[in-house]
């Protein structure tokens, strides 16, 4: 179990999102909107292009946390807003968002992780953070 401090910074995590990745995610999802697989229905909608669901993004970032913890387990909660899309441009390499974790609080046993997720110059989440038993 690792120690947790206040200030504490967690490794980063790079995570790249390709168009396969966004199909792949429908179907186990079910989450079959056109926006996630055609570039006319998201401009349609005033987005840039294809873009990567809300969940998997929130889903993806939460590993920077259980990466640390050790255990899925452990996690007694996780909250984000969501802020930007992340747009996924129809190439081999797709895009990539950067997690990264601090530990703002440490009390009775349980460690609060404040998470930041980025794609580009794009905060893609908000007000992010995990409670997770460290005991």
């Amino acid at each position: 179990m690792p120690e947790a401090t206040v200030g504490q910074e967690l490794a980063e995590l790079r995570v790249r999102v390709t168009r396969s990745t966004v199909v792949r995610y429908s179907g186990a999802s079910t989450d079959f909107n056109e926006i996630h697989f055609s570039d006319r229905h998201a401009r349609a909608i005033g987005l840039p292009s294809v873009v990567a669901h809300g969940m998997w993004t929130m889903g993806a970032g939460l590993k920077v946390v259980t990466d640390w913890v050790g255990d899925p387990g452990r996690v007694v909660s996780y909250f984000v807003r969501f802020t930007r899309p992340v747009a996924v441009p129809d190439t081999d390499e797709g895009t990539e968002v950067v997690y990264t974790g601090k530990v703002t609080k440490v009390d009775d046993g349980v460690a609060t992780v404040a998470i930041t997720a980025t794609c580009g110059d794009d905060q893609v989440l908000g007000a992010a953070k995990a409670e997770v038993r460290i005991d």
